[in-house]
């Protein structure tokens, strides 16, 4: 992925974007908020002053082409439900309380996001049915396979073939960072998932996790075709200046977003 700026917005932008589609990873440049959620920061759950936050979420909205209230996020839970947004919609404000971690839409000029700060966001477009999805994947998501239940989605309710999907696995905290404990190992092992091949064991029940290959697996699990899937060698723990990390800076941090928008005919 390139780091392009789009007005001042700053991001990572994916091969999928192009092609009548916008996507992206945002940093944490160019925004108005304060320290410690300097500047660009797009979490809504965080102690960060609802006005500033709004107002990067315009800036970020306005940059690409659209408004704030085409923005649509949702409440994030650490779970593998789903947001479908399959029809015209005038007001999109009653999403934000919705409890779920993806969002799947076929509709045009909507900006869907997911927010992280460790986490993993993956992106999904299929250029053919024109479909797109936002996916947030942090430990719970991943050993329930929000990324397989987002591919299912376009599969089942948009008739998507699963080679068509093009997939991004955006910037999270890395394998060199991430430790984790016997419960996280046990909920991947039970899942059935190759946690030997996504883990490296540290001793004293502690492994390091490396979830950016874990979703890049399961994706190809669900039948994407690797080479129709990119990853990004970002950790937001290791770039300070680049991102946010909720487990680097003790829990009072700002969120990026990975975004995504088919734009219109």
């Amino acid at each position: 992925m390139d780091m392009q700026k789009a007005g001042k917005i700053q991001y990572l932008k994916p091969r999928m974007a192009g092609n009548k589609v916008v996507a992206g990873f945002t940093t944490r440049h160019e925004g108005v908020s304060r320290p410690p959620y300097n500047s660009l920061n797009l979490g809504s759950n965080t102690l960060d002053s609802p006005h500033n936050v709004e107002g990067n979420r315009s800036l970020l909205a306005r940059s690409f082409g659209t408004t704030l209230d085409r923005f649509v996020t949702v409440t994030q839970v650490h779970g593998t439900d789903l947001l479908v947004i399959d029809a015209p919609n005038p007001e999109f404000s009653h999403f934000l309380k919705l409890e779920c971690d993806g969002i799947v839409t076929n509709q045009p000029g909507i900006m869907i996001a997911i927010c992280v700060a460790d986490c993993v966001p993956i992106l999904l477009h299929d250029p053919v049915k024109k479909v797109v999805a936002a996916l947030h994947a942090g430990w719970q998501g991943t050993a329930g396979n929000i990324a397989a239940k987002g591919v299912k989605a376009m599969i089942n309710l948009f008739d998507c073939n699963p080679r068509d999907i093009q997939a991004a696995v955006g910037p999270a905290i890395g394998g060199c960072c991430y430790q984790v404990d016997t419960p996280v190992r046990d909920a991947f092992v039970k899942a059935g998932q190759a946690w030997d091949l996504v883990s490296q064991e540290q001793g004293d029940g502690k492994w390091l996790l490396d979830l950016g290959i874990a979703n890049r697996r399961l994706l190809e699990d669900a039948g994407l075709a690797p080479g129709q899937i990119q990853t990004t060698t970002h950790c937001v723990s290791c770039n300070q200046e680049l991102f946010f990390s909720y487990r680097r800076d003790g829990g009072d941090t700002g969120r990026q977003v990975g975004f995504i928008m088919l734009e219109g005919e």
